[in-house]
């Protein structure tokens, strides 16, 4: 067995599944545009962008503050307002968008429309990781439906968190809500939010709120001391580039006892055999999609379930216990329930030409696009 593992583990090492192979993604991208790939680290780029411009912001993810101390005084759901503000970079270039009033991925405007079509709320992949406007999920049904939209979507949100923020943001002239839902680590983020006293009271009094709307000089002022800390933080890094996230540097110092820990346990071996474990499903999730058909409801908003694959579906054995199960909640709550995977990843030949160069992470632009109009197939009136 130990035999077989150390020859999966070689192979794997081998193969860009296991690497990140960015000097690939560099050619491809470097042959297909005729443009560098931009090799400056998140660091480097936000100090080149202050010297043009003070209002610059590191993406915030609400999950970073879950478990800090902060949260004893409140817990911002959004972003840096009115900032240019670095996502990520994905694609050979870093995505930056204009926040709005609330710091969320939207041109402001959109705040004073008379009527939103869509509100939209999610993780990651519904703030846009890693394209620029127009090619996100919220740009895309914006201009599929030349109506309103408003996007709520931010990186690491998990159910909690995303009722959380509709309960604070939510406004009456919403016609419809899309509940983005991704498979990769929706439920896993549910159990880390579910730490949270702040976040637990959104569950256990209807009538609680932050007042987020009114405080965001307070949410500003927090998250700008936030960057700054870990602007210096990551200046007196080995690797700055892994700044402004602490889990990612905690991967690269505990890589190796890591990768000695799965060979022990034989992981590669089992993995090649058996489907990964689905993550148990939190009991708290079918509360939290109630609580929020009642409040889309209550705000005679039409809710809608839009269900996204990961990478994995397509490239490992996979369980899909969860997603029965999830899908089996959502109609059971009459909800909409729009399949993504069966409608437009089972669709494809190569399914994994939808990511970011056939690699573990988000959609491309050709993704979001496909995705983007089977939403508004399923929604549109």
């Amino acid at each position: 067995l130990y035999l077989f593992e150390g020859y999966l583990t070689l192979k794997y090492q081998l193969s860009d599944e296991q690497l990140s192979n960015q000097l690939s993604k560099e050619q491809l991208y470097e042959k297909k545009t005729g443009n560098k790939w931009d090799r400056r680290s998140k660091l480097q780029i936000y100090k080149d962008l202050t010297k043009k411009n003070d209002n610059i912001a590191i993406r915030y993810h609400p999950s970073y503050l879950v478990n800090k101390s902060y949260d004893n005084l409140f817990l911002p759901l959004s972003g840096l307002s009115n900032s240019e503000t670095i996502l990520c970079n994905a694609n050979g270039y870093y995505a930056i968008y204009q926040s709005d009033r609330h710091g969320f991925n939207n041109p402001d405007d959109e705040w004073d429309k008379k009527e939103i079509e869509y509100l939209l709320i999610g993780d990651s992949f519904t703030q846009g990781y890693c394209v620029n406007r127009p090619h996100d999920i919220g740009s895309v049904l914006r201009n599929l439906s030349k109506k309103s939209v408003l996007n709520l979507g931010i990186g690491g949100n998990g159910p909690l968190i995303e009722y959380a923020t509709l309960r604070e943001y939510l406004n009456t002239n919403v016609k419809k809500v899309l509940w983005i839902y991704f498979e990769g680590n929706d439920l896993m983020d549910l159990e880390n939010e579910k730490t949270n006293n702040i976040l637990i009271n959104y569950l256990k009094d209807l009538n609680f709120t932050q007042n987020l709307k009114f405080k965001q000089s307070d949410i500003d002022s927090l998250l700008s001391n936030l960057i700054k800390e870990k602007v210096k933080v990551a200046e007196k890094q080995k690797y700055p580039h892994e700044g402004f996230e602490d889990r990612e540097r905690e991967r690269e110092i505990n890589t190796f006892e890591f990768e000695l820990i799965k060979f022990v346990k034989i992981y590669n071996t089992r993995a090649s055999i058996l489907p990964a474990p689905a993550f148990p499903l939190p009991s708290e999730f079918k509360k939290i999609l109630q609580l929020t058909k009642e409040l889309t409801d209550n705000n005679n908003s039409k809710l809608y379930f839009v269900y996204l694959p990961d990478y994995n579906r397509y490239k490992k054995i996979y369980d899909n216990t969860n997603y029965t199960s999830v899908k089996n909640i959502v109609n059971e709550l009459k909800i909409p329930f729009i399949d993504i995977h069966k409608e437009v990843f089972e669709n494809e030949q190569n399914p994994l030409k939808l990511f970011s160069f056939e690699q573990p992470g988000h959609y491309d632009i050709g993704g979001y696009k496909k995705v983007t109009e089977t939403i508004y197939k399923f929604s549109k009136d």
